[in-house]
């Protein structure tokens, strides 16, 4: 049996701890501003300009296809040739990955330019045509450099464990992105030079990350002989990220195209929360996802036992989370839309669509890592299109029917299908067992989540949400009674959490 060396052991908790504090003090700090800059641009530009900042978001997401999943296909090459430190397999899977960026960039930059001429005529807005076109542009020209010349190096950090070498320089170009973005906005500047101003610093970012990488990693040789077979399942990989997309961003086109961009701006404004949630655990997840990574590939029962671990702990901090935004959600939006009068931005039946969402989205995230880890992007290829086909019928339909909750419910009702499928598969197809671990995981969490409908308004109820302080305040007391809550019914309740624990906890 195949075991990792005990210093690599030594050193992969270092990556892990290091991954983790430094995304997280980079996604605290995003976090802020990302609460703070929306607000100034409703509150000086109003409800279209938001909405056209949201909606744009979302469009460009949709010309990231281009990438035609080279990064994930490449990952899932790069895994065991990290694992070997075998640089000659390493540089002609980089090889091979940055040629395919280089064409990404190309394509791009092409529907970028589409895009600009495009959306202002499909936009349901009042804005100028103009103002529109370069806010696209400007919007999407660091992308373009980002695939060309950074994408590959980034690919590579992810195989190796050491994301957090760029998570520090993003960080640092993060800030200076969202003080320029709070001064400019604070002083009414227009928004193309805003947009224009972020780009030239983006494009910097890059340039930065590319020159550290390179210095840092003066082995990696470009020019070695490409090795495209490594990663020939980019096709399929491809389609498992257009359902991804749809997931992320068909609402928005949805909404933008037949409501409006105030409507988006409300949509946008509740989705802000759980993406920042998102965003956290994303974090957690990608600071032992490296691990996994080798893990699978050189020891199936070690991977299975550390994968139980990870769903339990994982799942129960997504299920505490949004427990409490499920409960915050309202009073935060009476406050954070306070004196803003174009829309109407509290609404109980939002708030519960997209916590369902978000659950539905985090409860497969352990088993969808697990089919990646097992490369198998092209046996599942067709339960995507499926999960495609389902969301965006469903919310054609119900945009007809009830506006903008139709949309959401299309995005539940493929969800449904979806997770239970990659429940289902990654277990049997790829874990060879049975799925009712994963199953009982989750009916943990459901009854634990059921329960603090009760126990959060018994326990919180009298305390004050009408400032910002004392919401700041509700909102640690009742994180920490959830995570508690959660935490504690997944240790009760399943051995193989009690023993990864106490595994972790144990002095070397």
């Amino acid at each position: 049996m195949t075991h990792i060396p005990e210093g690599n052991t030594m050193n992969n908790k270092q990556k892990t701890i290091r991954n983790f504090l430094y995304a997280a003090l980079s996604q605290l700090i995003a976090i802020g501003f990302g609460f703070i800059i929306p607000r100034m641009w409703v509150v000086g530009y109003g409800s279209q300009v938001n909405g056209l900042i949201s909606s744009l978001d979302q469009f460009l997401v949709y010309l990231n296809l281009f990438e035609a999943g080279v990064g994930a296909a490449s990952l899932q090459a790069l895994y065991r040739p990290v694992s070997e430190e075998n640089w000659d397999d390493i540089n002609s899977i980089l090889a091979a990955t940055s040629d395919y960026y280089k064409k990404t960039s190309r394509l791009y930059f092409f529907g970028l330019l589409c895009l600009a001429i495009a959306y202002p005529v499909i936009a349901n807005s009042d804005l100028p045509y103009f103002v529109v076109f370069f806010a696209v542009l400007f919007s999407g020209l660091g992308n373009v450099a980002a695939f060309y010349f950074q994408s590959k190096y980034v690919v590579l950090l992810r195989a190796e464990g050491r994301h957090y070498l760029a998570t520090n320089i993003v960080m640092a170009f993060n800030i200076l992105i969202s003080l320029t973005k709070v001064v400019l906005i604070f002083l009414g500047v227009n928004v193309v030079l805003i947009l224009a101003a972020i780009c030239v610093i983006q494009c910097a970012q890059v340039g930065c990350i590319v020159w550290y990488i390179r210095k840092k990693y003066p082995q990696i040789n470009l020019s070695a002989k490409p090795n495209y077979a490594a990663v020939a399942q980019k096709n399929y990989a491809l389609v498992h990220q257009v359902v991804t997309l749809i997931f992320n961003n068909t609402d928005v086109i949805i909404l933008t195209v037949l409501c409006g961009l105030k409507t988006v701006s409300v949509y946008a404004m509740y989705k802000m929360i759980v993406s920042h949630l998102d965003q956290v655990l994303t974090i957690v997840y990608n600071s032992v996802s490296f691990l996994l990574g080798q893990t699978r590939q050189i020891n199936l029962e070690r991977y299975k036992r550390m994968i139980d671990l990870t769903e339990s702990v994982y799942s129960a901090l997504a299920y505490a989370f949004y427990a409490v935004a499920l409960y915050l959600y309202l009073p935060f939006m009476r406050l954070y839309t306070r004196g803003v009068t174009d829309a109407n931005y509290v609404d109980q039946k939002l708030a519960v669509l997209f916590v369902a969402i978000a659950l539905l989205s985090q409860s497969r995230v352990p088993m969808v890592q697990t089919i990646e880890y097992s490369g198998h992007f092209k046996q599942t290829a067709p339960r995507a299109i499926a999960e495609a086909a389902i969301n965006l019928s469903v919310s054609l339909v119900g945009v007809a029917l009830w506006g903008i909750y139709g949309v959401l419910l299309g995005t539940v009702a493929a969800l449904l299908y979806r997770t239970n499928d990659i429940i289902i598969y990654a277990n049997t197809k790829c874990l060879y067992r049975k799925p009712w671990k994963t199953y009982a995981i989750y009916l943990v969490n459901l009854l634990v989540l059921l329960s603090t409908t009760v126990v959060f308004p018994f326990l919180f109820g009298g305390l004050a949400m009408d400032s910002y302080p004392s919401l700041v305040l509700t909102a640690v007391c009742v994180t920490a009674c959830s995570v508690a809550m959660f935490l504690l019914a997944q240790l009760a309740v399943f051995p193989h959490c009690r023993q990864g624990i106490r595994h972790i906890l144990r002095p070397e």
